[in-house]
């Protein structure tokens, strides 16, 4: 993990490493260099997407929040970060279980066997656009009787057990490979890349959106932005943000 993260911080308790690393990255702007990494085993008051919370008893799960430094990646690009984020990580996560089927939900739910094992939230800087907290919860020793819901995994529930430091590894050094490849102009090459591991395009889902409502329809392919669209009856909507389940 050293060898690929710029600077390594693991601390025994947190309530959000996220929250950590945004607050420490917004206290003293550019002290944290690129890929610096929080991370911990005993996380209290995580988050997720639409402000649900993420919680964990300890050791039961990884948390860890890696700044990213985005300056040179054009703005226009930056909707594809969560989606490289979780297509990194989905990657990580196969790597250590080759027996079992590893996809993404979009935007960046890492599924095996279709239950979720991991999510991401990326979170921009106060006062600062250019540098971006990625968090991800990995359930590692969680036995089935503590997962949140029916629909989620652990390492542990799949006779597994992580190789967390390569597990960190994998995925960082995925993801720095993917905002480099933004940074160079190759949005292309990101973008077939989070398709090819994405369960979500080609299915049925339902969405639910940060005001409340939901979108159904058929999840027909990624725009340019990396936002999901998805047909209805009443034509194709572009979604920048959203719970999706997977419907069929």
């Amino acid at each position: 993990m050293s060898a690929v993260a710029s600077r390594v911080e693991i601390v025994p308790a947190t309530g959000s490493t996220n929250a950590d690393l945004v607050a420490a990255a917004a206290a003293d702007p550019g002290a944290l260099p690129h890929l610096a990494v929080l991370l911990t085993h005993d996380q209290t008051g995580g988050r997720g997407r639409l402000d649900r919370t993420w919680v964990a008893g300890p050791g039961r799960a990884l948390a860890v929040s890696v700044l990213v430094r985005v300056s040179a990646i054009p703005v226009a690009a930056r909707g594809w970060i969560p989606l490289a984020a979780g297509a990194a990580m989905t990657h990580a996560v196969a790597a250590q279980l080759p027996q079992h089927s590893v996809r993404m939900k979009w935007p960046n739910d890492v599924l095996v066997d279709g239950n979720k094992i991991c999510g991401i939230l990326a979170e921009v800087v106060p006062g600062d656009a250019d540098a971006v907290v990625i968090g991800s919860g990995v359930n590692t020793t969680m036995p089935a009787d503590e997962l949140p819901v029916p629909t989620a995994t652990s390492f542990a529930v799949l006779g597994a057990v992580a190789d967390e430091d390569a597990l960190i590894a994998d995925y960082v050094d995925g993801l720095d490979r993917a905002l480099a490849a933004l940074a160079g102009g190759a949005s292309d090459a990101v973008r077939s890349s989070v398709q090819t591991v994405c369960a979500t395009i080609g299915r049925e889902v339902r969405v639910s959106l940060p005001d409340g409502s939901t979108v159904s329809g058929r999840a027909e392919r990624l725009d340019d932005d990396g936002r999901l669209v998805v047909a209805s009856d009443v034509g194709e909507r572009a979604l920048s943000a959203g719970d999706v389940v997977h419907v069929r």
